[in-house]
């Protein structure tokens, strides 16, 4: 073979590779483009020539692509942006792997695509035997005759096997063979892999029987968590897991630095997932949240105090209007009985005829206002027209004013409705005798302010007792009327159902005390199936199997269907003005009287001393 032969050989070998270099620059470009996501490319220690290099820096710019030969630290909302591209084949890529599986770099929601060729069987090998579980995104490019077969690697749990799956097809152009855009559509298949829900019970020791035989009895105890966990089994079923089940005593607060049940199963990853609690600021530290299954609402539930408790009901049937029109018709009326008392006394004078004081004229008035009457009157027909009129009008005004009064003795005021005026009201305070209030009515779980402060000296007095009750002792005070009951709700309106009448339930009220956002399903931090739940959870919601658990399991605020006032007894709370109107009355009779036997005393003081005199 001559020389020219060996040269048209090299250049061949040299033209075989430069186009090899751009079908990879290619390929890398057009599986970005396909992807039609945000990215910034990390090229982890490339082998590459430095002029391949900067081209593909040059064609990812050019659709708007940045890249970097490592990972800068960055915002955490903006990880979903990275893709990271390895050569299999470069020295050094074993290492890789290995770093990044200590970075949890494999994790959501950072994206990864492998190259490799025949020389990379060892790294291929790493990257099998890497924790690449639900939420990764690794693509596996391996470099045929004329281009790339792409596959996609995932494991359903750590000590499962590798499952490949075709991701699609590269010479020249893109082929995309995967069934749906969504990853977490691609991954519903978990091949039977076992997932925990941990059960919160504290309402009877017989839910955990009732719970997995979803046999649905026993409704009024721990419905939130019967209902979250036939929730989780449905989800388990769509993402084919198995389920397995443990209980805890309590949702999970933090008790000298450490937590405790529910939380604390999810913080040593004894359960994936939770009973629906409420999403304070640091269980997030340990725990992340997915959807709301069961709606657990703790609330203040109490009925409206009557009208009576915080106003004066003998001056509301009237308007101010109205009272000044009567006081001032009043006045006008007392001047006319004087004014017709004089006329009289011209012609005359009898025992029960007013006597032309301005005395006897207001005594004639108050008495019609008083509707009792008065036994001294006019005596001629002006005068006499005058009072029947008088006392014609204000019988239709008793009679109207007497009916207004009979209403409002029913009605309930509707004047409670936030934190504050239930903390200045006088109701009586108290709360389920249950774990989870000692913690939320706790002033570590509550807002330092001092609304909170005081609802809990209130409720916890100090002498380790309190003001907790049974559910059933609470709500049965509840129904009497100026008590408030600190519970999830929706068992206390089981109870009420129960219990009250229909006229009885149209005054209730609810008052938030912690303002938290609403319960939501707790799954480990950074769990590699969370995406999974939260997608089984919405399908869940969104085909109405959620609702109908609900309605099933819960008991929604009760209607009122009868709006008519019933029967009650007034006490002495009701007449409270009334009896202080009596007092006062008395009292400046009292007065009065004394007044006029000390004017008596001091005029017949002087009237003798004045006779001695003029002895």
């Amino acid at each position: 073979m001559d020389v020219s032969m060996y040269i048209r050989v090299f250049l061949l070998m040299i033209h075989l590779v430069q186009s090899r270099d751009e079908t990879v620059i290619q390929f890398v470009k057009n599986f970005i483009e396909n992807e039609q996501k945000p990215t910034d490319l990390v090229m982890n220690g490339l082998c590459w020539k430095k002029h391949n290099q900067m081209k593909l820096v040059s064609e990812l710019s050019k659709i708007g692509v940045r890249s970097s030969n490592f990972m800068n630290v960055i915002c955490k909302y903006q990880r979903h942006l990275v893709l990271h591209l390895i050569d299999l084949s470069c020295p050094g890529s074993e290492q890789i792997l290995l770093d990044a599986t200590e970075r949890k770099l494999f994790a959501s929601p950072f994206r990864w695509l492998a190259l490799s060729n025949e020389e990379s069987e060892t790294s291929k090998e790493i990257l099998f035997s890497r924790p690449l579980l639900p939420d990764s995104e690794v693509v596996l490019a391996e470099q045929a005759a004329e281009g790339f077969i792409l596959t996609e690697l995932h494991k359903p749990a750590i000590n499962y096997s590798m499952i490949s799956t075709s991701r699609g097809f590269y010479n020249g152009s893109l082929l995309d063979t995967r069934s749906h855009k969504s990853l977490y559509r691609r991954r519903r298949d978990l091949k039977g892999h076992y997932l925990t829900i941990s059960n919160v019970i504290q309402d009877s020791n017989t839910t955990k029987y009732h719970l997995v035989q979803e046999d649905r009895l026993e409704l009024q105890y721990d419905a939130v968590a019967k209902i979250c966990w036939i929730s989780a089994t449905h989800a388990f079923e769509m993402l084919k897991a198995t389920p397995r089940y443990i209980f805890s005593y309590r949702f999970g607060y933090k008790v000298k630095g450490k937590w405790s049940g529910m939380v604390h199963d999810l913080q040593l990853k004894k359960a994936d997932l939770g009973t629906n609690c409420v999403v304070f600021i640091d269980r997030m530290e340990v725990v992340a949240y997915t959807d709301t299954v069961a709606p657990m609402r703790m609330r203040f539930v109490f009925r409206q105090p009557p009208l009576s408790y915080v106003s004066n009901i003998f001056s509301l049937p009237f308007s101010r209007n109205v009272w000044m029109a009567i006081a001032v018709c009043s006045l006008g009326c007392t001047g006319t009985f004087y004014f017709t008392s004089k006329w009289e006394r011209t012609f005359g004078m009898n025992p029960t005829q007013l006597d032309g004081s301005i005395g006897d004229a207001l005594l004639l008035t108050m008495s019609a206002v008083t509707q009792q009457g008065c036994y001294i009157e006019p005596r001629r027909i002006p005068g006499r027209i005058m009072e029947w009129v008088f006392f014609a009008v204000l019988m239709a005004l008793y009679a109207a004013y007497s009916a207004n009064i009979v209403v409002l003795l029913q009605a309930p005021s509707n004047s409670i409705k936030t934190l504050a005026e239930l903390s200045n009201s006088k109701i009586h305070l108290a709360a389920n005798d249950l774990d989870y209030n000692r913690f939320v009515l706790s002033p570590s779980q509550t807002l330092t302010d001092p609304i909170h402060q005081s609802i809990h000296d209130r409720i916890d007095n100090g002498n380790g007792k309190g003001e907790y009750y049974h559910i059933y002792e609470g709500v049965e005070r509840m129904r009497k009327g100026l008590f408030a009951f600190h519970s999830i709700v929706e068992p206390v309106y089981h109870r009420v159902e129960k219990t009250f009448q229909e006229t009885e339930k149209c005054d209730l009220t609810e008052v938030d005390f912690i303002n938290s956002f609403d319960a939501a399903t707790p799954v480990q931090k950074d769990s590699p199936y969370i995406e999974l739940l939260r997608v089984v959870y919405k399908q869940l919601r969104e085909s109405g199997i959620l609702s109908v658990l609900n309605r099933r399991l819960q008991t929604p605020k009760p209607h009122c269907s009868n709006k008519l006032a019933a029967f009650s007894s007034v006490g002495l709370m009701d007449l409270k003005p009334v009896l202080l109107l009596m007092i006062y009355g008395i009292l400046l009779s009292l007065g009065i009287m004394i007044l006029e036997m000390t004017h008596y005393k001091i005029k017949n003081y002087h009237w003798e001393k004045s006779k001695l005199i003029t002895k």
